[in-house]
């Protein structure tokens, strides 16, 4: 799962005004995979290159207990929402930055194969849909331009930064599924991959930025948000 972490970052900036701007919600929904990559540069988690391993990727992701535990998720997702109330002073902002944290563990659910876990005991969960690329693609695809359609639709703004973000999610989406895929692990595809985060952040910032929810009026759209 990339793109499709989004989709509840854009639903959370469409159902509520109160919700943080777009850039902090993507900082959300991809909070884990930055802290994963981070932990596998520096060694406190790990991750492996196995040719096959899946139909649509081939990293073994073997060593997470931290990140993509739901309980360490949990962790991830109470402490950004803390910083996003506090820093905004707006406690709805805060429970919708974490829940859109905790959205993470929940979508990676269904494509992962089984790697995930509660606690990072020996259980291992996830429903395998990246060996079923006819449903995972469309899936994707689907969870992020209708939840993208329903934020435009919510909010008042030019139109232009948003089709920019978009392009460039889908571009971004499409090099992931069908570029030729890695055979060795190297410090490289965690990097690569941070690069994209920061990207597709940068653009939901600038996104975030330009627009407001129609349900905001005089003074609630020039308010501080998250």
């Amino acid at each position: 799962m990339f793109i499709g972490h989004f989709a509840p970052a854009f639903a959370a900036g469409a159902i509520s005004p109160e919700s943080p701007r777009l850039g902090t919600l993507f900082v959300a929904a991809q909070l884990v995979d930055w802290a994963f990559f981070l932990f596998v540069l520096v060694g406190i988690e790990e991750m492996r290159i196995v040719p096959g391993i899946t139909a649509m990727n081939p990293l073994d992701l073997h060593y997470m207990p931290y990140t993509h535990s739901l309980a360490g998720t949990a962790v991830f997702a109470l402490v950004f929402g803390v910083i996003v109330w506090r820093m905004s002073r707006n406690a709805v902002a805060g429970v919708w930055a974490g829940l859109v944290t905790l959205s993470h563990w929940l979508t990676d659910l269904l494509v992962h194969r089984p790697d995930l876990t509660l606690a990072g005991g020996p259980d291992r969960f996830g429903l395998g849909l990246w060996d079923r690329p006819l449903i995972a693609i469309p899936l994707e695809l689907a969870m992020t331009l209708l939840a993208f359609v329903w934020y435009i639709r919510a909010t008042k703004g030019p139109v232009g930064p948003p089709l920019v973000l978009i392009g460039a999610m889908l571009l971004l989406q499409t090099i992931s599924w069908f570029a030729p895929e890695p055979t060795v692990m190297s410090v490289w595809l965690p990097i690569t991959a941070l690069v994209a985060f920061a990207i597709l952040t940068m653009l939901a910032t600038w996104v975030g930025r330009t627009r407001w929810h129609k349900r905001q009026t005089g003074l609630a759209v020039a308010s501080a948000r998250g």
